[in-house]
């Protein structure tokens, strides 16, 4: 695991399109899944990269020079938040790569950078439909808080769970 560089880009946006490609269908509009391109995610996440600061760690997880898995951590953009709580924007592994491992390692290196970033607290969405990633999630420690939100994607509401979880403080 190790910070995002700009030339991991492309090799992220790939995993997130063919991670979501694999993942969703039958859980968001076709449509919305045939639309995402690696070039226009890419152009996006490029864009971000460019205005970036240290409030989001960007890991990336690579074998033998390729990227096949990507995770995000930031302070919470809840709006009861407090200072002390994180969110956990992004986790994904190739989904030639699943169950292989990738997907824990990232959370562990997460884990240990929300500590020490001193989160008390971790939160992240998921939708409610993707029983694979709930349980993942629930492996990790997070469990669903009681907060539910319904995404709007291409006239269809989805909706999504909030997990939640205590970070101990390091020792």
């Amino acid at each position: 695991m190790r910070p995002l560089r700009e030339e991991d880009i492309h090799g992220v946006s790939t995993v997130r399109v063919k991670g979501w490609q694999a993942a969703y269908p039958g859980m968001v509009p076709q449509s919305y899944l045939d639309a995402l391109t690696v070039a226009e995610d890419a152009r996006r996440r490029r864009d971000m990269f460019e205005r970036a600061s240290d409030t989001v760690l960007n890991l990336v997880a690579e074998e033998d020079s390729i990227v096949v898995g990507w995770a995000a951590l930031g302070p919470s953009r809840e709006d009861d938040r407090h200072p002390q709580d994180g969110e956990l924007l992004a986790l994904y592994a190739s989904p030639d790569r699943i169950g292989t491992g990738i997907g824990r390692a990232l959370m562990r290196r997460t884990l240990t950078a929300a500590q020490e970033r001193s989160f008390r607290r971790l939160v992240l969405w998921v939708l409610a439909a993707n029983t694979r990633a709930r349980r993942f999630y629930e492996h990790a420690g997070f469990l669903p808080d009681g907060a539910t939100s319904d995404w709007p994607v291409d006239g269809v509401m989805v909706p999504e769970v909030r997990y939640s979880r205590d970070v101990p403080p390091l020792r």
